[in-house]
C-alpha cells in the first residue's frame, strides 16, 4: 500500500429513504468572492460558480452553501447587508441567482445561503428610516438607548472588532448598539415587526428554490432590554486582545427568548418540504446554546459550533470532548462539524505536526472529518490541502484585523482565491488581479494538477466522500469505544449491523495498534497505515469481521 493510495472496498448499504438529505450530509462552502470569476474584474461571482458546479458535484457532496452575495457596502464583504432580497451587482444579479439553482438542482445538489440576522448594514433602508427620527414606523427596528447622564454610552458592552458596542447618532441624538463593526447596526429582533420582516426574507429566498439556511451569529439576535452592564470575566491564562474579551457576555447577546424565534423560523421552513436549517453558535456558552437552538423537532436542525475552527492544535481529547458533547441521545439535536472555514486560519497551517509533510496531514485530517457523527463542511480549498496565506498588511482587507494590527492574524489568509489552472495567469481563477492575492505554492495544489493524479488530495476526498455516503455507519451511526491515548485517536461508528473502527495518528510518531484491529477488513489505509501500526498522521477504517 502506497502512503497516498487508499485501500477501497465498495459495498453500498443504502440510507432509509425516511432519513432526511441533510442528517449525516456532506456540506461544501463557497465563498463567492474566492470561487471564480466569469467576468474578468477580480472578484468571483455567481456565474462563476455556476460554471464551476459539475466539479463540486464530482466531489459526492450533498449541497454547496453559499456565504452573503447580497447588496453591501462590503463593510465586512457581505456580512453587513443593505437588502436582504436582491444580489450585490458584483456578484451579479437575480437571474444569475436563479440559473445557479436551477443548475445545482440539475446535478443533484441542495443550495443554502446564509441568513444575517443579527444586523444589517447601515445602508440598509430599514436604518435610514429608523435613525431619521424617534417616531417613524421602524424607529423600534434597532437597538437605540439614550445616553447616561455624563454623555457616556448606556451600557459597558463591547463590540466583536473591539471597542464600545455603542456608537452615536446625531439626528436622533441617542447611541445605536452593535456587536461587529459600527457600520453594522443591530437589529430589535425582540420587535415583532421586524420578525415579520425577516421571516418574510427567509419566504422570498424558499420561494427561490433554496433549500436551506446558515443563520450567522445567531445568539448575538437578542439583547437584555433593561440594558445591564455585563460583569467582568474571571482571570484568565489566555491572552485577551480586545475589551470584549474582558467581558462575560451575558446581557448583550443570548437571550432567553432567541429560541422563540427560531421556533417561527422553523414553522415556516416546514411549510417547503426537505428544508435545512444550521445556526452559527460561537462564545463561551456554545455547547449549551448550540443544544438549545436545535431541541425537539420544532426548532433548528443542527448547529454549527467554534470547537475546531480556532484551536492551535488537534487533539485526540479536542475531538473526544466534541463529540461526546453530543450523544445519540433523544432530545439531543444533530451537529455539524467543520475543521474550516471563511473565519478562521486553514487547519493544514494550525495542525500539521513538527516533521510531518502538509499533504500527509491533509490526507489523514480528511479522513477525520469524514468519519465524523453529524453533518460535515468541507470549505472550499480545503478538498486541495490549500495552506493559510500570509498577507502584507499594504494589502489586508479584513476589518477585523485591520482594526487589531497586529495581533489578530487576518481572516484574509483563507479568503485567497481558489487555484483552478497552475499554467495560467492568476491560476485561472480570473483574467486579472485578483481582490486578493494567491497563495504563493497554491498552483503547485491547483484542480488541474490534482485532477488525473489518483493520488491526490482531490481524489481521496472523492473516495472518502464516497465511502461515506456507501456505509450508514460512517453517515448516520453512533459513535462507540473511544480511545484518546497520547497522539492515538480512535473510535467505532455503529449503525444497524455494521461496525466501522477508525483509527488515527494525530502526531509525528509511529504507533503500534497490534490487536485492536484483529480479523478486521480494511476499508481505508492512509499514509502507509496497516492493521498493525499508525506511522506519523496514519489513519485507518476497518470493517470489524463478524459485523454487516
Amino acid at each position: 500500500m502506497t502512503t497516498n493510495q487508499p485501500l477501497v472496498q465498495d459495498q453500498s448499504l443504502s440510507v432509509a429513504p425516511e432519513t432526511p438529505w441533510w442528517k449525516g450530509a456532506v456540506i461544501y462552502q463557497v465563498y463567492p468572492r474566492s470561487f471564480a470569476d466569469s467576468n474578468g474584474d477580480g472578484v468571483g461571482d455567481l456565474a462563476g460558480i455556476t460554471a464551476r458546479l459539475d466539479y463540486i458535484a464530482s466531489l459526492g457532496v450533498d449541497a454547496i452553501w453559499l456565504s452573503p452575495f447580497y447588496p453591501s457596502p462590503m463593510d465586512d464583504f457581505g456580512y453587513d447587508i443593505a437588502d436582504y432580497c436582491d444580489v450585490d451587482p458584483i456578484f451579479g444579479s437575480l437571474a444569475d441567482f436563479d440559473a445557479l439553482v436551477a443548475r445545482a438542482h440539475a446535478l443533484g445538489l441542495k443550495v443554502t445561503t446564509d441568513l444575517v440576522f443579527a444586523h444589517t448594514s447601515d445602508r440598509h433602508t430599514w436604518f435610514a428610516e429608523s435613525r431619521a427620527n424617534k417616531d417613524n414606523d421602524k424607529a423600534d427596528w434597532y437597538v437605540w438607548a439614550d445616553a447616561k447622564v455624563d454623555g457616556s454610552p448606556p451600557t459597558n458592552w463591547q463590540s466583536v472588532f473591539g471597542g464600545p458596542a455603542w456608537t452615536w447618532d446625531a439626528r436622533r441624538g441617542q447611541y445605536y448598539m452593535h456587536n461587529f463593526l459600527g457600520s453594522q447596526p443591530q437589529l430589535n429582533v425582540h420587535n415583532r415587526a421586524v420578525q415579520e420582516a425577516l421571516l418574510g426574507v427567509v419566504r422570498f429566498w424558499l420561494d427561490r428554490g433554496v433549500d436551506g439556511f446558515r443563520i450567522d451569529a445567531i445568539n448575538f439576535s437578542m439583547h437584555d432590554p433593561e440594558l445591564r452592564d455585563n460583569p467582568p470575566a474571571p482571570p484568565s491564562n489566555k491572552a485577551r486582545t480586545r475589551p470584549f474579551d474582558f467581558q462575560q457576555k451575558i446581557y448583550n447577546q443570548s437571550h432567553p427568548d432567541i429560541p422563540l424565534f427560531l421556533e417561527r423560523i422553523r414553522a415556516l421552513t416546514d411549510e417547503y418540504p426537505g428544508r435545512f436549517t444550521v445556526a452559527e453558535v460561537g462564545g463561551d456558552d456554545a455547547v449549551r446554546e448550540m443544544k438549545l437552538f436545535t431541541a425537539g423537532e420544532g426548532r433548528l436542525s443542527s448547529a454549527y459550533g467554534f470547537d475546531f475552527l480556532y484551536a492551535d492544535k488537534l487533539t485526540p481529547q479536542l475531538v473526544r470532548e466534541a463529540a461526546e458533547q453530543w450523544p445519540d441521545a433523544p432530545g439531543t439535536g444533530w451537529p455539524s462539524w467543520a475543521f474550516e472555514n471563511h473565519d478562521a486560519p486553514r487547519a493544514v497551517s494550525r495542525w500539521t505536526p513538527e516533521g510531518v509533510e502538509p499533504a500527509a496531514f491533509a490526507r489523514m485530517k480528511m479522513a477525520l472529518l469524514c468519519a465524523l457523527r453529524g453533518n460535515i463542511i468541507i470549505y472550499n480549498g480545503e478538498e486541495l490541502g490549500l495552506d493559510q496565506v500570509e498577507i502584507p498588511f499594504e494589502l489586508v482587507k479584513d476589518p477585523e484585523a485591520l482594526k487589531n494590527w497586529p495581533l489578530t492574524l487576518s481572516r484574509d489568509g483563507a479568503r485567497t482565491p481558489l487555484p483552478w489552472a497552475s499554467g495560467e495567469s492568476h491560476a485561472g481563477f480570473s483574467s486579472v488581479d485578483p481582490w486578493l492575492p494567491l497563495g504563493a505554492t497554491h498552483g503547485d495544489l491547483a484542480v488541474d494538477r490534482q485532477q488525473d493524479d489518483p493520488a491526490s488530495l482531490l481524489n481521496l476526498t472523492r473516495r472518502l466522500i464516497a465511502l461515506r455516503a456507501a456505509h450508514p455507519a460512517l453517515r448516520l451511526g453512533a459513535n462507540a469505544h473511544w480511545i484518546a491515548d497520547g497522539d492515538l485517536l480512535g473510535f467505532d461508528r455503529v449503525a444497524g449491523g455494521e461496525h466501522v473502527r477508525c483509527l488515527f495518528n494525530l502526531g509525528g510518531g509511529a504507533i503500534d495498534i497490534a490487536g485492536r484491529c484483529a480479523g478486521a477488513e480494511p476499508i481505508i489505509l492512509l499514509n502507509g497505515a496497516d492493521p498493525a501500526h499508525l506511522p506519523p498522521c496514519g489513519a485507518l477504517w476497518l470493517k470489524l469481521e463478524g459485523k454487516n
